[in-house]
């Protein structure tokens, strides 16, 4: 069995997600394209994961992929997890994880108005006549907020209380729920938010505006598979378990889709990584490089066992549901975090003595960094630790 130690394992994440210097880009579908899928959840994290990868990009550059070259398309897929993918990638996204959620919020939402008494007669037909409702009230205007929506469509303002037994509960109109739905199903998609790009306040289009035949079908089977040959380009060598967890799958379904593709096992240090079998030359690791990665990477997210590059640092970045904050990396290891404050300042610090060549790295990149935001002042939607600590 071949081995990759921590030191390949960490040469490959600075060539293959684009970190070292050299390696950066100028075009901000290869920077996504580079790591599958950016996380979403918070939207300055798209920004944020592309600048640290980018030579000579700008957030107009990445505005512009979004939501006039529409190259990259936000959508709901692993774990309910919002994601940016790139428009190849996006029926296996569909197949492998969209398609099944969408039916799953459909029962939870239908659960909740056949509790709450919302809704007379069979939930399921009235549920889809809203669903269709929405999506030719959406295909007239082109474009709409869901405020916008609920007011052509007046059930999107049925009241529903998921929680009517707790201090905290509110009743809730529908229009999210519906609006969600038909995302998931890939029949509406997200456009450009209102404000500055680290706003969540999303219009909708139909997605014949942004697709006009849609997203082509890929059966579910065949989709796992092509996001599982992408995930291992990109975080291979890695356990079976942080695939699992990465994807959200069962191990069943992880085992069938690998079991499609030629994989080769390697030595961890110990432990069985699977990495796909024309992938086993050595990477050659580039010279030492500093990187300022946002709250929630795909980097440092892309993996479950993190031991390798994160060391002891855990308590300080991340939060009590398992989301890293603004994290240094110094050589393919994390060294620190940082935070900008409210006068636009990027503060940082070091958990770690790294030496004084990764001082000033970190330095400039924090330079950089501060010309980047420009104006905008975005506060990470899960704060952690030393992020709030920074920032004060």
């Amino acid at each position: 069995m071949r081995s990759m130690d921590v030191a390949e394992r960490r040469a490959r994440v600075a060539v293959r997600h684009r970190l070292a210097p050299g390696l950066r880009s100028d075009d901000v579908n290869d920077v996504v394209r580079s790591m599958v899928v950016l996380h979403a959840t918070d939207p300055a994290t798209v920004y944020l994961s592309v600048a640290a990868r980018g030579r000579g990009i700008e957030p107009a550059h990445v505005e512009k992929a979004l939501y006039e070259d529409r190259t990259l398309l936000r959508m709901l897929a692993m774990r309910r997890t919002m994601f940016v993918a790139p428009l190849e990638l996006v029926p296996a996204l569909q197949g492998s994880c969209a398609d099944q959620l969408a039916a799953k919020q459909r029962r939870t939402y239908g659960r909740y108005l056949e509790q709450s008494g919302a809704v007379e007669g069979r939930i399921a037909h009235w549920w889809s006549e809203v669903e269709e409702e929405t999506h030719a009230a959406l295909l007239a205007r082109g474009s709409a907020t869901g405020v916008q929506l609920s007011k052509d469509v007046p059930r999107l303002r049925t009241q529903v209380n998921t929680a009517p037994d707790k201090p905290y509960a509110k009743p809730t109109n529908i229009t999210t729920w519906v609006l969600v739905t038909l995302g998931c199903e890939g029949r509406i998609v997200r456009g450009r938010p209102n404000g500055s790009w680290s706003s969540s306040q999303y219009s909708w289009s139909p997605v014949e505006s942004w697709l006009p035949q849609g997203i082509p079908a890929l059966a579910a089977e065949q989709a796992r598979v092509e996001l599982v040959r992408a995930w291992l380009r990109t975080f291979g060598p890695a356990p079976l378990n942080d695939l699992k967890w990465w994807t959200g799958w069962t191990v069943a379904e992880v085992r069938k889709a690998l079991a499609h593709l030629d994989i080769a096992e390697v030595d961890l240090d110990g432990v069985t990584g699977l990495v796909l079998a024309d992938d086993l030359e050595p990477t050659p690791a580039p010279e030492p490089w500093a990187a300022l990665l946002p709250a929630l990477d795909p980097t440092p997210m892309g993996w479950q066992s993190r031991d390798w590059f994160l060391g002891p640092h855990a308590a300080a970045l991340f939060d009590r549901s398992g989301n890293i904050g603004p994290s240094i990396w110094w050589d393919g290891r994390i060294v620190g975090g940082w935070a900008q404050r409210p006068d636009g300042e990027i503060a940082w610090r070091l958990l770690e003595d790294a030496g004084s060549d990764a001082r000033a790295a970190i330095e400039a990149e924090a330079t950089r960094l501060g010309e980047w935001y420009g104006e905008v002042r975005p506060v990470p939607r899960f704060r952690t630790p030393l992020e709030r600590e920074l920032s004060a």
